[in-house]
Order: structure tokens, then sequence, then C-alpha cells
């Protein structure tokens, strides 16, 4: 109604302007009385026509009901004309607010597929698909993370609930077993609830940034995670330039760590190595961790980076892990608008390369 509206206000507005245009420059040239002379008489004694020529008053009376007559006629073709335009230059409008309440209801598979040529509609529809599109598969990926993390948080309390019934329908168990093995399954739990944590803090980006030096978190990694490297017979080899980035240093910090520290538990028993590198480009910070370990396919390292999807389901390790490691690797790189990459080594194990802006 308001695009109806102002479409035949403006109509209107432009007829008057242009009676209005006609009236002072065309009539104020036309006399203001008439100007009426007889015809002569001839010989004969009869009298030739003579001339009128109406004044600026009897040019109005005739002009005037006509104008009124136009402007009545501008008004309906306004208000017809300005509906229908209105309405085909809203139906666009209506499809985003028809797959806006779809989308308010639940359903976040319908899209918009806005046909026609490539207007600002047309920008919005697609603007508007391909969030839908982004927001079902974060909500997808919510959900199957959920039901994952209830699952791997219920089975460490599923087996302390097994241990205590066990416990109390046998007082002369020893109490010394008992607690070693509820204290292993509470360990387990509280890293897993931690993992937790620390994954949604990094998606959130709740964290202030700052001027970070991988090569300085890389030594700090290496040398927090030597002595499980030496109880493994694996070899930590640090090297590369300094590498500023910009970032949460508490975060980055345990973004290497993960990766070093899964560089260490899946890789080869005895005699493997770990090589850790930082580089620093013009735009951006670099940092490459290696290991050695047995052969992975690409379609095995794709899955690496998903919650709950460890390596150690193909290779045979001691150390489990609580399965979301690289997991939060990604989500870490990811909140430092950064880039991951993992590659399967040709003569085995993983290369993940980390790309950061630099200050």
């Amino acid at each position: 109604m308001k695009l109806t509206l102002s479409y035949t206000g403006f109509l209107l507005v432009a007829g008057v302007l242009l009676l209005v245009v006609v009236w002072v420059f065309l009539l104020r040239y036309v006399p203001a009385e008439a100007i009426s002379l007889r015809g002569e008489v001839d010989e004969n004694g009869m009298r030739g026509p003579g001339f009128f020529i109406p004044g600026r008053y009897d040019l109005w009376r005739a002009f005037a009901p006509k104008a009124a007559a136009a402007a009545v006629l501008l008004l309906v073709l306004g208000l017809v004309g300005g509906w229908f335009l209105a309405g085909r230059m809203l139906a666009p409008v209506a499809r985003l607010t028809e797959a806006t309440r779809m989308a308010a209801g639940g359903s976040l598979s319908h899209r918009i597929r806005l046909p026609g040529r490539a207007d600002e509609y047309r920008e919005l529809a697609d603007a508007f698909d391909a969030m839908l599109g982004r927001l079902e598969a974060h909500v997808a990926e919510q959900q199957r993370f959920a039901a994952n993390a209830s699952h791997e948080l219920r089975t460490p309390l599923a087996i302390t609930q097994t241990m205590l019934e066990v416990a109390r329908s046998d007082p002369g168990q020893e109490v010394g077993e008992l607690v070693e093995r509820l204290f292993l399954v509470n360990s387990r739990a509280i890293d897993l609830t931690e993992a937790l944590l620390l994954l949604s803090r990094a998606d959130q980006r709740s964290f202030t940034k700052d001027e970070v030096d991988l090569s300085l978190l890389a030594e700090e990694a290496a040398e927090t995670l030597l002595p499980l490297a030496e109880q493994r017979g694996v070899a930590i080899r640090t090297t590369g330039d300094v590498a500023p980035a910009v970032g949460s240093q508490a975060l980055l910090q345990q973004m290497i760590v993960n990766l070093v520290h899964n560089a260490v538990v899946h890789n080869l028993p005895d005699g493997g190595t770990v090589d850790v590198a930082t580089a620093a480009g013009p735009r951006s910070a670099v940092l490459t961790v290696e290991n050695t370990g047995a052969k992975l396919t690409p379609q095995l390292v794709s899955t690496l980076t998903e919650p709950f999807q460890r390596g150690t389901r193909r290779i045979r390790t001691d150390h489990a892990g609580v399965g979301l490691g690289l997991a939060i690797v990604k989500s870490i790189v990811q909140a430092h608008d950064g880039t991951l990459l993992l590659e399967p080594r040709d003569d085995g194990g993983l290369r993940v390369t980390v790309e950061l802006p630099s200050p």
C-alpha cells in the first residue's frame, strides 16, 4: 500500500507540474480579454465573416475541466498501476518472508532459489540461501557433536557406577585397586570435560588477540611433551625461524601441544620422529608438524579433524585419547581465521600445516 500511494502521488505531482508548465509558459502569452472583430461589408451590402480570439479566461474555462479529468485519470491509473507494479516488485520479498518463517519453524533445508536476472533481490536471496546452508550444516554438526559428547561422557560414568555397584555387593574387594581404577576413569572424564570446554571457547571466539611467536610456543610444547616422547622412544626436533602471529597465546599453545601430542602417540613404537618447524611469510605465520608412523589413506585423514574420530581406530596404539585433539586444533585455527591442512606422508605418518595471519 505504501508503494502504491507513493507511485500514485508521484504520478499526480508530475501531472500537476506539467499542467502548471502549460499554464505558466503558454497561457501567459494569451491576452487577458477576448478580441472580437466584425467582418467588413462588401459592395452588395453583405457583411463578411469576422474573427474571434479567445482570452485567457475563455481558454481556462475550456482547459480546466479537461485538466481535472486528466488528474482523475492519473489518480485511477496511479492506484491500479501502482498496486500492480508494487505487487510485482515485492513478490521476491514475499518469498524471502516465507523462507524466513520456515527457517524460524525449524525447516533449514528450504531454499529460495530465486529465478530471474541478477539484481539486488537475487543477490539477497542467494545470500539467504547460503546462510541457510551454513546454518543447516552447523546445526547438524552441533547435534552430532552433542550426541557424541553425551555418549563419550556416559561411558566413564557408567564404568564408575558399575565399579561402585560391584564394590557394594562385594565388601571384601581390594579397596586400593578400586580406588586406582576409579581415579583413572575420573581423570578421563575430567580430561574430556576440559576438552569440551576448550572446544566451546574456541568456537565462540571468546578471547583477546595479541602478538604471539609460534616458534617459542613450539619449543615450549616440545619441552612439555619430551618425557612422553622419551618414554615412547620418539625424538622431537624443532626448527625454523621466528613466526609472529596474531591470536590468543593460551589457545595457540594448546593447539601446538595437541598437534605434537598427537604426533607422539600416533608414531612408531621405537625410533619414530616428530618434526616441528615454523616459518614467517609476508602476511602469515606457518607451523608444520610431521610425524612418522603407519601409512594413512586420504579418506582416513579427511575425517581426523571431526570430533571423536580417532585415528587409533585403524592405528594400533595404547593411547586412545578423548578424540578431540585435532577437532580442537581445527576450531582454534578457524577462530584465528587461519587454514589447516592434513596430508598423509608417502613413507607413513601425517603432515599437518597451520597458516595463521601475521601482525
